[in-house]
């Protein structure tokens, strides 16, 4: 059947991930273009209003696997519970979060049912393929969008032949967006009797300690982000001063990255993390098409560049020409005089 299957994570606190209502949105443009029907699975325990936040993004049927087995994610039972429904659902395309949990579990549904996975997508389309190999001709597949070669390269991968064509999706790529407010799906109970064989429960959790992470900068409002033109990991303290100072986080490019001037969880792009600030201010960022990617939805974008010609100028609403040595400080300074 022409429909799309959104496997959907929880939060700890039994609510959706923001992941996973990103990827509804973006199933459910799939599926009206493909005249089918936008399927959620939503495992765990005393999950079934949970399962109703997902109707507002356009889902049409949410299969709720409800036990007290699947409280905390566990791969072997929520393989059977999702391979299961799978099976009997027969998607055309089925969809995870690239996630620790989507990265666990695509793969071995992936390898059960014998078909195709694309990891870390960065976009999803739907489109014709021509197989020079056979000549034969196929509309309206998956087209799998995602960076390749250390992100040097855009590959595009489609699955001709197996179903369901399978792919994870980065977190931030996609736009989460209501669809309907008033749209009402229906909630189809996963028969929880026959659902999980003996050895699902093989693995017992004593006990979940979960650390939250200190970097989170998907969600800022603000990002004062730096490239390798900040010249050093002492001057990226100069970002962090002016990102303190307006409520924002700091961010940086994969060139920054690689030389230690920043941690991982800061690096911006498709091999980063994709985000949509109020305010993005690009400081010696020369502007990459791969740094892009993760920051030209931001609302207004300022550039501090020494190069006119930078590539980052072409998309800023602003553009600083100077260096980021001289003009953080001035602005630092401006930002002290306004909240004295």
């Amino acid at each position: 059947m022409n429909n799309v299957l959104v496997y959907c994570e929880l939060t700890r606190s039994n609510h959706i991930a923001d992941v996973s209502l990103e990827i509804c949105t973006k199933g459910r443009q799939l599926a009206t273009e493909m005249h089918g029907k936008l399927q959620a699975v939503v495992a765990g325990n005393n999950v079934e209003q949970a399962a109703k936040e997902l109707f507002p993004y356009g889902v049409d049927e949410v299969f709720v696997a409800n036990d007290s087995r699947l409280a905390s994610y566990r791969t072997l039972p929520h393989f059977t519970v999702l391979s299961k429904v799978i099976e009997q659902q027969q998607p055309d395309v089925v969809l995870f979060g690239a996630t620790t949990v989507g990265r666990d579990l695509a793969p071995r549904i992936s390898s059960y049912l014998r078909c195709g996975l694309t990891a870390d997508c960065t976009a999803l389309e739907l489109g014709p393929h021509d197989d020079v190999k056979t000549g034969k001709h196929y509309e309206q597949l998956l087209h799998q969008i995602r960076p390749a070669f250390g992100g040097n390269i855009i590959a595009t991968i489609v699955s001709p032949e197996t179903r369901p064509q399978m792919a994870t999706i980065r977190e931030g790529v996609m736009k989460k967006e209501v669809f309907d407010a008033n749209h009402k799906g229906t909630l189809t109970p996963v028969d929880m009797g026959n659902a999980l064989d003996a050895v699902d429960g093989a693995v017992t959790i004593l006990h979940s300690d979960i650390v939250e992470k200190n970097i989170n900068i998907k969600g800022a409002p603000i990002i004062v982000a730096g490239g390798y033109g900040m010249g050093s990991k002492e001057n990226f303290q100069l970002l962090h001063k002016l990102a303190h100072q307006l409520g924002g986080e700091v961010g940086a490019t994969r060139a920054a990255v690689d030389a230690g001037f920043a941690e991982n969880d800061r690096q911006i792009g498709q091999t980063g993390v994709t985000v949509r600030p109020r305010l993005y201010i690009a400081c010696g960022i020369s502007g990459a098409v791969q740094h892009r990617a993760g920051m030209d939805q931001s609302s207004k974008i300022i550039s501090i560049n020494t190069d006119p010609q930078a590539p980052i100028n072409a998309i800023a609403d602003y553009t600083i020409i100077g260096d980021v040595t001289t003009v953080l400080p001035m602005l630092i300074d401006s930002c002290n005089n306004i909240l004295k």
